[in-house]
């Protein structure tokens, strides 16, 4: 009686998040940024996420969003972001900044890994 070879196990939408995630940041700090934090949460229910925050060489605080597709059709990763989540990203900066002592410039950037190729949306939306 012989098995049948076994699939290599797929990798579950959190592991791919968090090796794209993994994949920003390295693209991130060679460019100069400076690591912070990663993956904050507002408290409670209906809050926002941030995935990286950093800090660039001017001193603004940098809040990224990762998006991750394997297809352009759609869009493509960069479509992915509506109205919606940058207001949920918005609120958790707010929610981050109300701990710090003084208000640093800040930006919301955005890094969208299509497939192989990393690119990098520098002030890709505003919280006005």
């Amino acid at each position: 009686m012989g098995l049948l070879p076994s699939r290599p196990a797929r990798a579950t939408t959190k592991q791919v998040g968090d090796a794209a995630e993994e994949q920003a940041l390295g693209f991130l700090q060679a460019k100069g940024l400076q690591f912070v934090a990663r993956n904050y949460r507002t408290p409670g229910r209906g809050g926002g996420e941030i995935d990286l925050i950093l800090r660039d060489k001017d001193g603004t605080l940098v809040f990224v969003e990762v998006r991750k597709r394997n297809r352009t059709d759609h869009g493509g990763a960069a479509a992915s972001i509506g109205h919606v989540k940058q207001r949920r990203i918005i609120f958790a900066a707010r929610h981050y900044l109300l701990g710090l002592r003084t208000m640093p410039p800040c930006r919301f950037d955005v890094v969208v890994i299509d497939g192989d190729a990393v690119e990098w949306l520098r002030a890709a939306f505003d919280a006005s």
